[in-house]
C-alpha cells in the first residue's frame, strides 16, 4: 500500500497511487474492478450534472475499502467493514463535508432507499443485496427520520444511485487521473 498522505499537497498523489496499486482488485464479485467501479460512479455524477464536490465524492466513495482496517472481503464473510466511515474519516482532514459526508452516508442511503422505495431493492446487484444484510437491512421509521434530518442526505442518495449504476462491464470512461484538477480544486486549504 502507498505511504499515507501527511498534508494536502500529498493527498491527491496518495489517492492516485491507491487507484494504481489497488484499483484492479475485485469488487465483491461485480463485473468491474474497484477502480472501474469508482470511476464509473464518478462518470454517472458527471453525466447527471452534479457539482464537482459530488463528483469527487462519487469518485472516492469506496476508498475506505483501501484505507480501512477491514478488507473488502469482510463484507462477503458477513462482517461489516464500515468502509464508508473509514473513507470519510480518512479524507476529512483534506476535503470538505460536501465530499466526506455523502461518502459517510452512502451505505445508509442504500438502507434508506430500501425502506422508502419499494422498487429500489430490485435494482440492487446481488453483491449489494448481500452487503445490505450485513449493513443492517432497510432502515426503520426512526432511522429514516434521522437520516432525512441530516443536511447531506440528499447528496448521499444521489451518490448511492450513481454507485448502483457504476457496475457496467466493459464501459470505457475517463480514468481517475483525469480527475486530478477536480480533486485538487476541492481540497480545503
Amino acid at each position: 500500500m502507498p505511504t499515507a498522505a501527511k498534508n494536502p499537497a500529498e493527498i491527491v498523489d496518495f489517492i492516485l497511487d491507491l487507484f494504481a496499486s489497488r484499483g484492479a482488485e475485485e469488487y465483491m464479485g461485480e463485473a468491474v474492478s474497484m477502480s472501474q467501479h469508482m470511476e464509473q460512479t464518478a462518470a454517472c455524477a458527471v453525466a447527471d450534472g452534479a457539482p464537482d464536490s459530488l463528483v469527487v465524492a462519487a469518485l472516492l466513495h469506496d476508498i475506505g475499502h483501501f484505507v480501512g482496517a477491514h478488507p473488502i472481503e469482510a463484507l462477503e464473510q458477513g462482517i461489516d467493514n464500515v468502509h464508508e466511515e473509514a473513507g470519510a474519516d480518512y479524507l476529512a482532514p483534506w476535503f470538505p463535508p460536501a465530499i466526506t459526508e455523502p461518502i459517510r452516508l452512502h451505505v445508509a442511503a442504500k438502507r434508506y432507499l430500501c425502506a422508502t422505495n419499494s422498487d429500489y431493492l430490485g435494482h440492487l446487484s446481488a453483491a449489494s443485496v448481500n452487503s445490505l444484510r450485513v449493513q443492517g437491512g432497510p432502515m426503520s421509521a426512526a432511522e429514516v427520520e434521522s437520516f432525512e434530518a441530516n443536511p447531506h442526505h440528499e447528496d448521499a442518495v444521489r451518490l448511492r444511485l450513481y454507485d448502483d449504476d457504476g457496475k457496467v462491464a466493459g464501459l470505457t470512461i475517463k480514468p481517475v487521473t483525469e480527475y486530478r484538477a477536480t480533486m485538487e480544486a476541492q481540497l480545503t486549504r
